[in-house]
């Protein structure tokens, strides 16, 4: 996935008009990353500290786009869960695999981090970001996810 198609995953639900001003970067230059040119690291960096995600999934893909946390250990997101589970009176729910959590809490951050102007989350742009991360993982050249 190119930095352009990254971009457009911050994007998404917004214009380029709308996104740009949210960065402090003029439209223009938005558009052209969004048409393959690479910036430099200083603007690589406003435009994820301005959309509050990684700047290492910005720049190379790798990791998850909104890391709150430095890492989220999903064997310990695993035990944590069944150990609720295991709970007296607790409701019996399937702890998810490990591909499905990793889109949980992409998810959770993207949306924690995309609210509507008034404050509440956004479903339909949540559905189009969980949209982008699962052809992200069909399109990757080496088949890792």
């Amino acid at each position: 996935m190119s930095f352009s198609d990254r971009l457009k995953i911050l994007i998404s639900g917004r214009t380029v008009s709308e996104y740009a001003r949210s960065v402090g970067l003029s439209e223009s230059l938005i558009r052209k990353y969004l048409n393959g040119s690479e910036p430099s690291l200083s603007r690589a960096h406003q435009i994820a500290r301005g959309s509050q995600c990684s700047l290492v999934w910005l720049a190379s893909g790798e990791g998850l786009p909104f890391d709150a946390a430095p890492e989220v250990a999903i064997d310990a997101l695993q035990s944590a869960l069944r150990i609720i589970a295991n709970q007296p009176g607790a409701t019996p729910f399937h702890t998810p695999d490990t591909e499905t959590l990793k889109h949980i809490i992409a998810l959770y951050q993207y949306l924690r981090n995309h609210r509507l102007r008034d404050g509440t989350v956004d479903e339909l742009l949540g559905q189009s970001f969980l949209k982008l991360l699962q052809q992200d993982e069909m399109n990757s050249p080496s088949g890792e996810k």
